[in-house]
């Protein structure tokens, strides 16, 4: 198994479990869905011991950002993905559109995984596209947290709007 593979999958689990956790949170005090998001956590942390130092910065920082949201619902049919490009740096980008179809302004935290021709994840970002107004869209950009080489895609796992 490739260390990029390992990085992108590490990440897209540690990214989904605190999706998870954040779309389940509540004020009732009684989650059922909280075990296995902390078990989920767990293999993250486990699978996480052989990023490199880089990758698990970028981790931490996603896991600071979506600890983040509060009171998320989800909001995947709200984004919609540019084609992915290459910026000056080498970095796999692809542009992220919002609809904010809500009555009030909104923020998105939007995952955003990048997968290999084979369709092999290789690396997962997560953007926030802030303060976009009732019933507009917002634009933000995902880019790779490291060189991604060959055909790439991209998708959206998950969508919180706050």
């Amino acid at each position: 198994m490739s260390g990029r593979w390992v990085r992108g999958a590490a990440g897209g689990l540690l990214a989904g479990a605190v999706l998870m956790g954040t779309a389940a949170c509540s004020d009732d005090g009684d989650n059922p869905v909280s075990g296995a998001v902390s078990e989920a956590a767990s293999a993250v942390e486990s699978a996480a011991e052989g990023l490199s130092d880089a990758a698990k910065k970028a981790a931490d920082q996603a896991k600071q950002q979506l600890s983040e949201v509060k009171n998320g619902v989800d909001a995947k049919d709200e984004v919609t993905l540019g084609d992915p490009g290459t910026d000056a740096d080498g970095r796999t980008t692809v542009p992220v559109t919002v609809d904010n179809t809500d009555d009030k302004t909104r923020s998105f935290a939007v995952q955003v995984e990048f997968k290999d021709g084979d369709g092999k994840l290789v690396d997962t970002v997560v953007v926030t596209i802030s303060d976009v107004p009732a019933g507009k869209p917002g634009d933000g950009t995902a880019r790779s947290t490291h060189k991604l080489s060959g055909s790439v895609t991209a998708s959206v796992p998950t969508a919180l709007r706050y």
